[in-house]
């Protein structure tokens, strides 16, 4: 089908954010076209009799048709009716009836526009003129009723064309009431389900009015008398003077419904499909009963259906075929409730289901006409050709007609015409006209040169390339100067020539040529296309609490491509910014000043592009200015409202409401999930979204139960969880990824272990998840293998050749299809250990303690497996000095990676090793390489064993020593040096003495007498000499004793309290101080008052009194440099020793050691003297040292 629209302008919507408007300004006309009807009157035409008659009937075609009428079947010469007036170029008839009756124009007409290429038909339009007839004159006797039971008042309005509206009022014009008792039914009858005694009045008046001619009829006044049952008898009895009462019964009293309307407990209806179905039940009883339905066989289609009529009326629009089946109404009070069904058939006029189309073929070519219809009953289809009956028609061998199909085959230059197809059944018809036109033209592109396409990033694009020809041209594309664009992505060339880029990027844009050709010629065109960066707001407006009377400022910062002129737009909760001078519209910015309340609401900023646009919007909430209360932080309450909006596959908008910031800004919000298929009960971090925001884009998997809930955070802490959002369930899909941390090892020499680590019950995507293992021998031409698993973690490969490598891969499979095409990973089949060692193992000693071993490689093939390395074992076996083989504890170095080298370090000198060598890999170790022997050579030797000093005298010692633990050679012999040491740690001369190897004492002479010697002593061979070892000694002259001090040894120490010498020189000066003290009581005794005895008063007790300088302590006594302690000694470091602060003593009352007493046993000099030195200075007195003070220093 090609449809054309000559000369005209054609807007293509092409995608949301894309619009183009093609002009097709080459000129078709010279092209010829069979007639088309483009315009007619209805089938069935009512026509107002006060005005003239339009009966509408338009073609084209090329050339112009001519059009003629028929009526009631015959023609209809138009020239003769001077009342018929056909428009110049059209078939619509203009029927002046002024003077006439309408009724003479009434019947069937038919137009028919014809040219030298076929012939086209329009439907039977039916001419009738609407009526409204006058109300047959009828006397209305009073209706008396008794109070409670039903009524029906009918108003049977006179038959109108088209029918008219019915509805009751009173001599006001007003409407009646109506309501569940009192309802107008379709039929326009009055019915009452019970009469009250307001239902009396003498003005019920039903009124029709016709719609074409809006005329309005009434019919007689209908008076209404309700009465009780006591009026009644009374009525009676006057009549026929009785005087009991007539009528005992009371038809006010309670009763169940019944049905008024229709009568019987079923009924049988009819509609027309695409039609309205109206059902009504109308019921008496007391109480008034309620009318509800139901469908027997189904369910009401509640998108189509309505109640009316306070229930009464079931109203099913756009009636289906579904819509058949039994409705049962139910009358229903108190007392019970009656039913009735009404059977509904559906039925249906001939309706399309693919009308015939236009037909443009060039000569040889085949087409196929299809006129497919529906309806019950079913259609019968009549074909003709330029309006004569196909079957009466000049005879066509190219044409075969098959039932709703018409085939031509092989048309001919000249074979053009127009069919008609006619569907028809009891209820209606459809005609249909379809041209063939038979046409060999070279291609035109329709589409304007250069026309420029504008689309936004990752937005579709659609290049036009409307064209015509006969064969219809072949469309082909071309960007730039490349080769043609094949109909793969991202490129999509539709039926019509249409270029679609499915998703643009800014390499797409550039020059197209399309170009259209058949076999009789080929024309080009060429487009362009312009991706344009989308437009994208980067600072949004954000949530604003402001006091009243304060700024509001909002932000909207936006992104956008250069070359397009964006436009900024606010508005108020969707409208219009107020037309208030406090809104203040900035470049990327919103301001309100001094707001109120009435600027409460949410504001949007919308920046738009000729291309796209995007927004955002904020909430503004005014508060009262109030005075500052304590601030008190606290952590937020959870958000509110959770929605679920923009639901799609794999994805969904959250929004909420934030709760109370408790004076601490929201700083983030916290997006959780909870997936009750696969983890029920369990809350995962989904995302997390700045403390401004309140909607979220969350990314879901395929096959999940999701709900959602929010904690907000601020610097005080995590808010509670919301409640869960509503249930939120994805649809299953293929698996997105595949398993991780593929592996292949071997654990057996004739295996391969393939390992995965499983995906997630949210990964999974669907049900029914395994895993295809796929394996092959790398570097080998052969296929892969493949096993499916469930629930594994592993598989196991056997029979493999011993470590050799393979690839692998495991690709996820469900349900619903493959995981991506998993990526191959290299693994190695199972080792085994070691077929052969090292060779040619060679031993190059470097010195006594370090050794360089080498050795040949072992072939890849029989290390069998990952090379780790290569294991040294190596051991002392014994000394060069022994015969005899003492051999140590076997040490290991383990040499990584394809070494031929390595270095044995701690070797001991002058001694004998062997070592082996052994490859290893992941399994284990292979045999041992034979051993080899090789010898380290001499080193300088350990220190002596031991160093004495033994008969010492005033100028001699003895010094005796062992050899070394390790001589690591022959020794050549021993090396003595020694100096002495003076009082100040000051060293002297030094003295070297050689001995040989075989001697191990020594006696030195000519020493100083109370001097302390250094000695330094080593052993040496012929590689030098080794580490040295010391000691000291003292000589003194007293009493023959002499004391050493040796630092780094243990040796004897003396303990100069036990000395005799010291013990009794402290006797002496105890001794001598008793005597003072025992002098100083008795001069103390004898004396009377003395001059300071005010001051001795007032010093109160003396224990308490503050010193002037000292700190109350006697003077120190301190060694000389002669007497200066040995090292080991147990006299403090500074030579002091502090007496107790509770000590009482009579120089308390001094200010040093030298008070002295005056005649009458009084102090002197009590608060003069001299001053000493700070204690933290050493406390050292700068007189000389009384008895006194020595004594306190021992006590």
């Amino acid at each position: 089908c090609l449809s054309l629209s000559l000369g005209a302008c054609v807007c293509l919507s092409l995608s949301h954010c894309v619009c183009v408007c093609v002009c097709l300004s080459l000129s078709l006309g010279a092209l010829p076209q069979p007639p088309t009807i483009t315009h007619q009157s209805p089938k069935d035409f009512i026509i107002d009799p006060r005005e003239n008659i339009l009966i509408y009937c338009e073609a084209k075609g090329k050339p112009h048709p001519s059009f003629s009428w028929t009526r009631n079947g015959t023609h209809f010469d138009v020239e003769k009716d001077s009342k018929v007036l056909m428009k110049p170029s059209s078939g619509t008839l203009v029927i002046d009836i002024s003077g006439e009756k309408a009724e003479a124009y009434e019947g069937i007409y038919q137009c028919t526009a014809r040219n030298e290429h076929g012939t086209a038909v329009s439907n039977n339009i039916f001419i009738r003129q609407s009526r409204s007839p006058l109300w047959s004159k009828e006397r209305k006797e009073a209706i008396m009723v008794q109070v409670g039971v039903s009524l029906v008042l009918q108003c049977r309005p006179p038959a109108g064309l088209p029918p008219p509206i019915i509805f009751w009022m009173d001599n006001n014009f007003q409407r009646l009431p109506q309501n569940t008792r009192v309802s107008q039914a379709l039929n326009g009858d009055l019915y009452f389900s019970n009469v009250l005694l307001d239902d009396t009045r003498n003005d019920y008046i039903c009124y029709a009015r016709f719609p074409h001619t809006q005329t309005i009829q009434q019919k007689q006044p209908i008076t209404v008398k309700v009465l009780d049952m006591d009026a009644i008898n009374e009525t009676v009895a006057a009549l026929y003077n009785y005087t009991n009462n007539l009528f005992v019964g009371d038809p006010s009293e309670e009763r169940r419904p019944s049905f008024m309307a229709p009568l019987g407990r079923s009924s049988t209806q009819m509609a027309l499909r695409g039609g309205v179905l109206e059902l009504e039940c109308i019921a008496e009883g007391l109480p008034t009963p309620e009318v509800s339905w139901y469908k027997e066989s189904g369910d009401l289609p509640s998108s189509r259906m309505s109640f009316h009529n306070f229930q009464k009326t079931l109203k099913i629009a756009d009636v289906m075929e579904a819509d058949a089946g039994d409705y049962r109404c139910t009358a229903k009070n108190s007392l019970g409730s009656a039913h009735h069904t009404i059977k509904v058939n559906v039925k249906a006029a001939p309706f399309w289901i693919s009308a015939p189309r236009n037909l443009i073929l060039a000569p040889k070519e085949t087409g196929i006409l299809t006129c497919r219809v529906s309806g019950d009953p079913k259609p019968q289809i009549a074909w003709s050709v330029n309006g004569v009956p196909i079957e009466d028609s000049p005879k066509d061998t190219s044409r075969k007609v098959e039932d709703d199909t018409v085939i031509l085959s092989d048309v001919q230059t000249g074979s053009s015409a127009v069919y008609q197809c006619n569907a028809s059944n009891e209820f209606g018809y459809l005609l249909a006209n379809a041209f063939v036109n038979v046409l060999a033209e070279a291609p035109r592109v329709l589409t304007p040169p250069n026309n420029v396409y504008q689309v936004i990033t990752n937005n579709p694009a659609f290049l036009d390339c409307a064209s015509f020809g006969s064969p219809i041209p072949t469309i082909t594309w071309f960007k730039e100067s490349q080769t043609s664009i094949l109909n793969r992505d991202p490129y999509v060339i539709h039926n019509n020539g249409t270029l679609e880029i499915n998703v643009a990027q800014s390499l797409n844009s550039g020059k197209y040529t399309c170009i259209a050709s058949n076999n009789l010629g080929t024309r080009e065109n060429h487009v362009y296309l312009e991706v344009k960066e989308p437009t994208r707001i980067l600072a949004q407006p954000e949530y604003m609490v402001v006091q009243r009377n304060r700024k509001a400022v909002f932000e909207c910062k936006v992104k956008h491509d250069p070359t397009l002129i964006p436009t900024m737009n606010w508005l108020k909760d969707n409208g219009e910014l107020p037309d208030d001078e406090r809104f203040l519209v900035d470049t990327d910015s919103l301001t309100i000043n001094e707001v109120t309340e009435e600027d409460e609401g949410t504001y949007t900023c919308v920046m738009n592009t000729t291309l796209d646009q995007d927004s955002a919007s904020a909430m503004l909430t005014v508060v009262e200015a109030t005075p500052t209360p304590a601030i008190v932080y606290e952590e937020p309450d959870p958000p509110t409202d959770l929605e679920l909006t923009d639901q799609r596959e794999r994805s969904v908008q959250l929004t909420w409401i934030p709760g109370d910031e408790h004076n601490s800004p929201t700083q983030k919000f916290l997006v959780q999930y909870e997936d009750l298929l696969h983890q029920a009960g369990v809350w995962h971090n989904l995302t997390e979204e700045e403390g401004t925001k309140t909607t979220a884009h969350l990314d879901l998997s395929p096959y999940a139960y999701y709900s959602f809930r929010v904690l907000a955070v601020n610097h005080v802490g995590y808010s509670q969880p919301s409640q869960p959002s509503r249930q939120y369930r994805t649809n299953p899909a293929a698996p997105d990824v595949n398993p991780t941390d593929v592996h292949g090892v071997g654990t057996e020499h004739n295996n391969l272990v393939i390992s995965w680590k499983e995906l997630t019950g949210l990964q999974s995507n669907g049900p029914g998840l395994q895993y295809k293992v796929n394996w092959r021998q790398k570097d080998v031409e052969e296929d892969w293998l493949s096993e499916t698993v469930a629930n594994a973690s592993k598989y196991v490969v056997s029979g493999t050749p011993t470590f050799v490598p393979y690839e692998v891969k495991v690709q996820a499979v469900n349900d619903y299809g493959n995981g991506p095409a998993p990526e191959a990973v290299v693994g190695y089949s199972g080792e085994d250990v070691p077929m052969s060692a090292p060779e040619s193992v060679q031993v190059l000693v470097q010195n006594g303690t370090l050794a360089e071993v080498h050795w040949e490689p072992v072939l890849t093939s029989m290390v069998r497996g990952r090379l780790q390395g290569y294991k040294v074992s190596y051991w002392r076996e014994r000394s060069l000095h022994q015969a005899e083989a003492q051999q140590e504890e076997q040490q290991v170095l383990l040499f990584s990676g394809n070494r031929t080298d390595g270095r044995l370090p701690g070797l001991k000198p002058y001694s004998l090793y062997t070592l082996n060598i052994r490859v290893v890999n992941g399994k284990g170790e292979g045999p041992p390489s034979p051993n080899h022997n090789f010898e380290t050579p001499e080193g300088v030797p350990g220190p002596p064993s031991f160093l004495r000093i033994k008969n010492t005298d005033m100028d001699s010692l003895t010094l005796e020593w062992g050899p070394p633990q390790d001589n690591n050679g022959r020794l050549t012999g021993y090396t003595l040096k020694y100096q002495p040491v003076n009082s100040s740690n000051e060293l002297g001369p030094v003295e070297e003495m050689m001995f040989p190897a075989n001697e191990t004492t020594v006696i030195l002479a000519d020493l100083k007498y109370s001097t302390r010697y250094k000695f330094y002593f080593n052993a040496k061979t012929i590689k030098g000499s080794g580490p040295t070892i010391t000691e000291e000694a003292v000589t003194i002259m007293d009493e023959g004793e002499l004391y050493m001090i040796v630092p780094s040894m243990k040796s004897d120490q003396v303990d100069l309290a036990t000395q005799g010498w010291f013990i009794g020189l402290m006797c002496a000066i105890a001794l001598l101080i008793l005597v003072l003290l025992i002098i100083c009581f008795i001069k103390r005794n004898k004396g009377g008052k003395y001059p300071v005895k005010e001051k001795e008063d007032a010093h109160q007790d003396p224990e308490i009194q503050p010193m002037k300088d000292d700190d109350g302590t006697f003077g120190e006594y301190s060694d000389t440099e002669d007497h200066k302690p040995l090292k080991g000694s147990r006299t403090p470091s500074n030579g002091t020793v502090k007496r107790d602060d509770s000590d009482d003593s009579l120089v308390d009352y001094g200010e040093g050691g030298d008070g002295q007493f005056n005649e009458d046993g009084s102090f002197i000099g009590q608060y003069s003297g001299k001053k000493e030195k700070d204690t933290h200075e050493g406390n050292e007195s700068s007189e000389a040292p009384s008895p006194v003070n020595a004594m306190n220093s021992f006590v």
